[in-house]
């Protein structure tokens, strides 16, 4: 885990054993100033705003061999949801991505995390009865007639 600021807040972030062992090479570089900025632009810490001009600047040069991009948006929030929803079709607990994502309150993962019409689809294949057929239920002509006479 790593403190990180998002929004004004200091927050924990989940990283990956060879982050760790980058952000040390880095701190080792820093000789101890821990203030220095980990991603530098121009002299400053990289904002919100320089993120999201440098994906835009790559993701320009990418339409060139893939020019479907041009009609998807890619921006940072876009990529944030997509891993969200690939945790949560990977099977990740909602309580564990809230908790990656840096949300306080879990409704707010609730709505950030509308499930896919995939993620419905295969929770609607569970719910077949251990002894039943899968697919849509189709009631026998005896019970509409018995449903019709109510």
């Amino acid at each position: 885990m790593c403190a990180v600021r998002a929004k004004g807040a200091r927050r924990a972030a989940p990283t990956s054993k060879d982050t760790v062992a980058a952000l040390k090479a880095w701190q080792q570089e820093q000789q101890g100033r821990l203030e220095a900025p980990v991603f530098p632009m121009r002299g400053a810490a990289l904002s919100r705003d320089g993120v999201a001009y440098l994906l835009a600047k790559y993701v320009a040069m990418a339409c060139q061999h893939c020019p479907s991009l041009q009609h998807k948006r890619v921006t940072p929030h876009v990529l944030r949801y997509s891993a969200a929803i690939e945790l949560l079709q990977s099977g990740v607990d909602c309580a564990v991505i809230a908790l990656w994502l840096g949300h306080e309150s879990m409704d707010t993962t609730q709505i950030y995390l509308h499930a896919s019409l995939e993620l419905k689809e295969r929770a609607l294949e569970k719910t077949t009865p251990i002894n039943g057929h899968p697919g849509r239920y189709r009631p026998d002509a005896e019970l509409m007639a018995f449903l019709k006479g109510l």
